[in-house]
């Protein structure tokens, strides 16, 4: 226009100058028209140019610069109705946005972009036009609504169940006591999958994201595999008199009990009677700290349980128990028992000796030792089940451990905690190297109190057996088992076949990596 201006202006000089008035009068109203032609098409340029959007602008990322609002609205549609991809693992999946619950608020972007195109001074925008001067840029930014639970239930009911490696168990090898090592597997991260897959959605050029995932630990067997197999040791050691079998996890509370005759399983309910023989020195130990509390720790009450513990000796037993009362010392670790639900197990008299036997102080009836489909022939003077004296020492563990259970609640005012752990220390003295010992790693601490009974005559072993506390760095257990046999217990095939069902249970708390 300022070039135009300056002509006219020329022209109209040259005219007040020159002679050829006319001639230049109709030059003059040419160019006037000329101009005035190029002034309407550069107007309605301008307005042709105004119905679009201008140079530079986005809405949600897309250039939409020169193009109306419905073909605009349409790129961008198209752009963000494209499939994702999505990579997990080896696995490509390609999934419509609208699948995971994504949707454009087309409308309000719209509304904005026409805002920005349409809100300025018209002839503003004119004079801009004129002298060719760029408008700014201008985004208009996403607005897109997202249904995240409907992107976490599409995760983990297509992807994850889909797609999802779990792992492997390890297996018991039958008949023996090793596993074969899991295999770990991997699960999808859906947490981060969510976030990843927001980002991309809104992203009109990254439209593929690689998903994390997981590993998973190879997860141990069951204790329905672990009881099989412990079943299956018993069976390949041949062993054909009676086994009760007690095992719980300190851990979780989960618990595997059976018993076995002649190499068939019988029912544990109610459990099956055993003669306790020296296991029952729990019992007798838990009573002198329930009379005497932490005052039990004194003389010559430590030196008795030490030796009554570790040398499995009888004088001790009885001599705590007289401290308890002097005739009625057994009947009082009885009655201790069954305040803590223990109905099975108890002692009727003090050990004394074979050369000067000491008298029956009560017949007792028991749930156990009233069955008649199972004989184990148990000792009137001490009795228990495998059950009672896994419970006992568990309720030890979890009042050392966590100041509750059993004993803490029927004797609050002598048992403690710090009680409690003294009892685990002394039965932690009891280092015998057989028995549950045997199936450990040198090391592995083992609480127990081990028992059998020799015939003084004959030499004879009828029972054997072993209870206690396991702690390992796979986790602790209380193992209790008991083993009869109505003509002798030989001691290498059965004492190997304790150490076997140890180390069957260890194995299954201390799987193999598979390194």
């Amino acid at each position: 226009m300022g070039v135009l201006y300056f002509f006219l202006e020329s022209i109209r000089n040259i005219m007040r100058s020159s002679s050829s008035i006319p001639v230049l009068r109709g030059i003059s109203i040419g160019l006037l028209i000329v101009a005035l032609v190029m002034a309407v098409i550069s107007l309605i340029g301008y307005s042709r140019q105004r119905n679009n959007y201008p140079r530079g602008m986005t809405i949600a990322g897309v250039d939409v610069g020169g193009l109306d609002p419905q073909i605009a609205s349409e790129r961008v549609l198209q752009v963000y109705s494209s499939p994702i991809e999505l990579l997990y693992g080896e696995a490509v999946i390609h999934v419509e946005p609208v699948t995971v619950g994504f949707k454009l608020d087309m409308d309000g972007m719209i509304a904005a972009a026409d805002l920005e195109r349409t809100g300025g001074s018209f002839w503003g925008g004119y004079w801009n036009y004129l002298w060719n001067r760029e408008p700014p840029a201008v985004e208009v930014p996403l607005s897109a609504t997202i249904a995240e639970e409907q992107l976490t239930n599409y995760l983990r009911n297509e992807i994850s169940a889909r797609y999802d490696q779990p792992p492997t168990p390890a297996q018991p090898i039958p008949g023996g006591t090793t596993f074969t090592p899991g295999e770990p597997g991997t699960v999808l991260d859906i947490n981060r999958a969510v976030r990843l897959i927001e980002e991309t959605l809104r992203s009109p050029n990254n439209r593929s994201v690689i998903l994390s995932f997981q590993r998973s630990a190879a997860s141990r067997p069951t204790l329905q595999n672990l009881e099989i197999l412990l079943q299956q040791n018993v069976t390949v050691a041949g062993f054909d008199g009676v086994l009760g079998f007690y095992l719980f996890d300190l851990q979780n509370g989960q618990e595997i009990h059976f018993a076995m005759d002649k190499g068939e399983t019988i029912s544990v309910t109610p459990d099956v009677s055993f003669t306790a023989s020296s296991t029952v020195k729990i019992p007798i130990m838990v009573s002198y700290f329930v009379k005497y509390g932490s005052a039990a720790l004194e003389e010559p009450g430590s030196t008795l349980l030490l030796d009554m513990i570790r040398l499995s000796e009888n004088p001790p037993a009885d001599r705590l128990m007289e401290s308890l009362d002097k005739f009625q010392g057994p009947l009082i670790v009885t009655d201790d028992m069954r305040k803590i639900g223990l109905e099975n197990t108890f002692l009727a008299g003090f050990f004394c000796s074979a050369e000067f036997p000491c008298p029956l102080l009560e017949k007792i009836n028991t749930p156990a030792n009233q069955r008649t489909d199972v004989f184990t022939d148990p000792d009137p003077f001490n009795q228990t089940t495998p059950s009672d004296a896994g419970m006992l020492l568990t309720d030890i563990y979890q009042c050392a451990t966590e100041g509750g259970g059993a004993l803490v609640a029927a004797f609050p005012d002598k048992i403690n905690s710090e009680i409690c752990q003294q009892m685990i220390n002394f039965l932690e003295a009891d280092n015998i190297g057989v028995l549950i010992e045997a199936g450990v790693p040198e090391g592995t601490p083992v609480a127990h109190k081990h028992g059998w009974i020799t015939d003084p005559s004959s030499g004879v072993i009828k029972n054997i057996s072993d209870a206690g506390i396991v702690y390992t760095s796979g986790g602790n257990y209380t193992l209790v088992i008991y083993a009869y046999h109505p003509v002798q217990t030989i001691w290498e095939p059965v004492s190997a076949l304790f150490a076997q069902l140890s180390q069957t249970v260890y194995n299954f708390y201390n799987l193999p990596t598979g390194e």
